[in-house]
């Protein structure tokens, strides 16, 4: 992959599986908070998918928008987009009724300093939401943030672990899952929680994050020492997929991929393609922000882009002087401060 046409085109590669799946998917599909990182190509590849299966299923893309070129390239690839603010309730009842709400949208980054409007985002919109789909099934995206830190040899957290988020981003996710939980049994809406951590594209995520900091000689905190990464093509597909495993109460998800990657072997990895050695700062504690996705590989299997991919086609892109987003991850947090 060398431009950003390409790149887009692999993510929104729908493969024979997902276009089995989208089949079983009764009704057409509303994806909220599409024009954050994950929300375009999830469009995209849903529209690709159905078109393959011969499908006459509309897909509806809600974000704000703000940014006309974006709005102009979904509604391109073949989607409906609408422009809405989610918190006015009257923009949220405007919406059109959908079978099928994949729920993406919330607040992360600039939580510190401005908590309430994190909370607000995160927590009561998505009842707001729920009010007003309680005919649908929702694919509510969240966190592994939502769990504490783990041994690094425990393998990470399964779903049935007791939350306890560190931080208000953490506790403001769990306070979506909370309020979408009540309207579930209320309404007996079909859910699914989709904890993921962490999704990989070229021009953002932990790999790339790490890859830069080798490339530029800059240091590498170790004191997040482990991870968990996912390509985001293989995130996005699942979280289609996940519609037909949404239940009442909601089904709990952990989405990434099998490995615990070690951040010193990953920066390693970088080293050897970019021929430098990695500076390191600090030291790997015994505990990490972990998640097991045992359960969804059973349901779904193990995800298709390895981990090798990965960090050979972030190297590649760095190396050849890709676009990046500025979006970090912030992964070395460990006190939940966003």
């Amino acid at each position: 992959m060398r431009t950003i046409e390409e790149l887009e085109d692999k993510l929104s590669e729908p493969s024979d599986i997902l276009v089995e799946d989208i089949s079983r998917i009764k009704g057409d599909l509303l994806i909220i908070g599409a024009g954050g990182k994950m929300g375009p190509s999830l469009v995209k590849l849903a529209v690709r998918a159905i078109r393959k299966a011969g499908l006459q299923k509309k897909v509806t893309a809600v974000s704000r928008f703000q940014k006309g070129t974006l709005k102009e390239e979904l509604e391109l690839s073949g989607a409906n987009v609408i422009s809405a603010d989610l918190l006015d309730d009257s923009q949220i009842e405007g919406l059109p009724d959908t079978p099928n709400i994949i729920y993406m949208a919330g607040n992360k980054f600039g939580t510190t300093g401005n908590e309430h409007f994190t909370w607000a985002m995160n927590a009561y919109v998505p009842g707001r939401v729920a009010e007003k789909f309680r005919n649908s099934s929702i694919v509510a995206f969240s966190t592994g943030n939502v769990y504490p830190l783990t041994s690094v040899g425990r393998g990470g957290a399964f779903e049935t672990m007791q939350p306890n988020p560190i931080g208000e981003y953490a506790q403001s996710c769990l306070g979506r899952e909370r309020i979408l939980e009540y309207f579930s049994r209320k309404y007996e809406i079909p859910m699914v929680f989709f904890r993921l951590n962490y999704a990989n594209d070229l021009r953002y995520g932990v790999l790339l994050e790490i890859a830069k900091s080798v490339k530029n000689h800059l240091p590498i905190d170790l004191s997040m020492g482990h991870v968990n990464v996912i390509w985001q093509g293989d995130a996005n597909e699942l979280a289609i997929r996940s519609l037909l495993h949404a239940s009442s109460p909601p089904a709990v998800l952990n989405i990434t991929g099998p490995e615990t990657v070690s951040v010193r072997f990953a920066a390693e990895y970088f080293g050897e393609k970019f021929q430098t050695s990695p500076h390191f700062v600090g030291e790997e504690q015994e505990t990490a922000l972990l998640s097991n996705a045992s359960k969804a590989n059973q349901l779904f299997g193990y995800p298709k882009v390895p981990l090798f991919n990965m960090m050979d086609w972030t190297a590649k892109w760095l190396l050849e002087d890709g676009i990046l987003l500025d979006k970090p991850s912030h992964f070395q947090e460990r006190k939940g401060a966003f």
